[in-house]
C-alpha cells in the first residue's frame, strides 16, 4: 500500500517535458531579447540634373518659368538683353550687302554703258591707227624719192606703231568688258560672300541663345538667375531635374556587399511615401569610395580593414512620388 501511494506522487514524464520547454522558449527569448536589432542599410533617391548656362553674356530681362514648374524640351526659361549680339548683326548684315553686290557684280560683268563705252574707246584708237598707217605710208614714199628727211619717215613710222598699239589695248579693254570678270574673280567673290553669310549665320546663332530653353523635360529644381543680374557666359541659370530618371545610393560595406552584386535585385522601403510604400530595384553601378573615411576595423586579429562601396540601383518600375533626396531602407 506505501508503496503504490509514492508511486502516485511521482510527477509524470509529460510534466517534465513541458518544463524543459518552457525553460527553453524562455531562454531563446532572451537570447532574441539581448540579440542587437537588425542595422538597416540607408540610402538616398537621386535624379538626372542638368544645368543651363548661356553661350553668351548678357543681362536677365525676364524669367519665364518658377521653382517646381513642369516644362517640357525647348520650353523658354529667359531671355537676356545683349545690345553687343544686336551689334555685331548689324555689322554682319551690313558686310553680307556689300559681300553680294560685288559677287553679283562680278557675275554679271560691266554694265551696257561701259561695254559701249569700251566699244567706242576701241573705234577711236582703230580710226587713230588706220590714220598714222596713211600717213606713214606717204612719207615712206616720199623718203624713198628723197623729198623728205629721214627722221621724218622714222618718226612716222613710230606714230603709226604707237597707234597701232594702242587700238590693240582698246580691243583687249572692248573684250574684257563685254565678256566679264574672270572665273577666278566671280569664283573668289562669291566665296566671299559665302564667308560672310557664315559669319551672319554664327551671330544668328548668338542671338538665338539670347533666349535660354530647356534641353531636357523635367521640373526646374533651381532658379539661379535674377531678373536686373549679369549673366557670364558659361554660368548656370536654372537646373532642370528629371524625375523619370532616378536611382538610389546607397553606401556598403564589403561585408554586406555580396547582397549588392551588379545585376542583382533587392526590395527597399521608402518611408516618405508611407509605411508600406516599397520599390524593386536592380543594382547599376558599383564602385568603391574614395580611400579617406571609408575604411572600418574589423574584429581584432582579423587581418584586414574593410572598405566602402557606393551602390546605385534603378528601380523596376517608376516610383510614383519618389523625388531626389528621400530616404530608402534596404532590410
Amino acid at each position: 500500500m506505501n508503496e503504490h501511494e509514492n508511486n502516485g506522487k511521482r510527477p509524470g514524464l509529460g510534466v517534465i517535458a513541458g518544463i524543459l520547454l518552457v525553460a527553453g522558449l524562455l531562454g531563446w527569448g532572451l537570447w532574441q531579447a539581448s540579440r542587437p536589432a537588425p542595422e538597416p542599410i540607408q540610402g538616398q533617391m537621386e535624379a538626372q540634373e542638368t544645368d543651363v548656362a548661356g553661350k553668351v553674356t548678357g543681362r536677365v530681362a525676364e524669367l519665364k518659368v518658377r521653382e517646381g514648374e513642369r516644362i517640357e524640351a525647348g520650353s523658354l526659361l529667359l531671355r537676356l538683353d545683349a545690345p553687343e549680339v544686336a551689334a555685331k548683326m548689324a555689322q554682319a548684315r551690313a558686310a553680307e550687302e556689300a559681300a553680294q553686290a560685288v559677287a553679283r557684280k562680278a557675275e554679271h560683268g560691266a554694265r551696257p554703258q561701259e561695254v559701249e563705252m569700251a566699244r567706242m574707246q576701241w573705234q577711236r584708237a582703230q580710226t587713230a591707227a588706220e590714220l598714222a598707217r596713211t600717213s606713214f605710208v606717204r612719207v615712206d614714199n616720199l623718203a624713198r624719192e628723197g623729198l623728205v628727211a629721214r627722221q621724218k619717215r622714222d618718226e612716222a613710222e613710230a606714230n603709226w606703231k604707237a597707234s597701232r598699239d594702242a587700238a590693240a589695248a582698246a580691243r583687249a579693254q572692248y573684250d574684257m568688258a563685254r565678256q566679264g570678270a574672270r572665273t577666278e574673280d566671280r569664283d573668289a567673290a562669291a566665296a566671299q560672300a559665302r564667308q560672310v553669310g557664315g559669319m551672319v549665320q554664327e551671330v544668328e546663332a548668338a542671338r538665338a541663345e539670347t533666349e535660354l530653353r530647356s534641353p531636357v523635360a523635367g521640373e526646374v529644381a533651381k532658379v539661379l538667375a535674377r531678373v536686373g543680374e549679369l549673366l557670364p557666359q558659361g554660368v548656370a541659370a536654372l537646373t532642370v531635374v528629371d524625375l523619370q530618371d532616378q536611382w538610389v545610393v546607397l553606401n556598403v560595406r564589403e561585408d554586406r556587399l555580396s547582397r549588392f552584386a551588379m545585376g542583382s535585385e533587392f526590395d527597399a522601403r521608402l518611408p516618405a511615401l508611407g509605411e508600406d510604400a516599397r520599390a524593386r530595384f536592380k543594382v547599376s553601378y558599383s564602385a568603391p569610395l574614395p580611400d579617406f573615411a571609408t575604411w572600418r576595423a574589423t574584429r581584432a586579429g582579423s587581418g584586414f580593414d574593410m572598405r566602402t562601396f557606393e551602390v546605385r540601383a534603378r528601380p523596376l518600375q517608376p516610383i510614383e512620388g519618389a523625388r531626389p533626396g528621400m530616404s530608402v531602407l534596404v532590410d
